[in-house]
């Protein structure tokens, strides 16, 4: 049941962080887009957060919950990668989920001509927020590759 349970842990890894860099994508190439063009952009972008990024972060976070209760009876020890792997990604799952995704949403319902500064200032908001979630995803890869393949860090 364990290697069930790593599988969809991985799958929503990747799905999580697959489409965090398919809207950072669309976003730098959108820059050269008049302001009715990024309409379109923000409702893809929106689109990918519902359909790859929610489930992602859900199946990443539960799985991974999941995972820490059924392996803390088999761990010896302290294993600081694997602190790391946790707290980086159950930070960024809540950041996806209770910032991001919302703020997509909001997105994709706004006018970028009409509502203008009330658009430009919920895109920098999503900007920021997707960065320290995406850094922090990729920290969470790093703490997971070295609980692995390196074993435990000395304290």
């Amino acid at each position: 049941m364990t290697r069930l349970w790593i599988f969809l842990h991985l799958l929503g890894f990747t799905w999580w962080l697959g489409g965090g860099f398919a809207v950072m994508l669309a976003g730098i190439a959108a820059r050269g887009e008049d302001r009715a063009g990024l309409g379109a952009v923000v409702r893809a972008q929106a689109k990918i957060h519902q359909v790859a990024i929610l489930p992602g972060v859900l199946l990443a976070v539960l799985s991974g919950v999941l995972l820490t209760f059924g392996l803390s009876s088999r761990i010896a020890g302290f294993n600081t990668w694997l602190v790391i792997m946790q707290g980086a990604g159950i930070v960024a799952g809540l950041l996806a989920l209770f910032v991001s995704v919302p703020t997509a949403s909001k997105l994709a319902r706004l006018d970028p001509v009409a509502n203008a500064g009330v658009f430009d200032e919920l895109r920098a908001r999503q900007k920021v927020v997707s960065s320290i979630w995406g850094a922090l995803g990729l920290l969470a890869l790093l703490g997971g590759a070295m609980v692995r393949f390196v074993g435990p860090m000395a304290s």
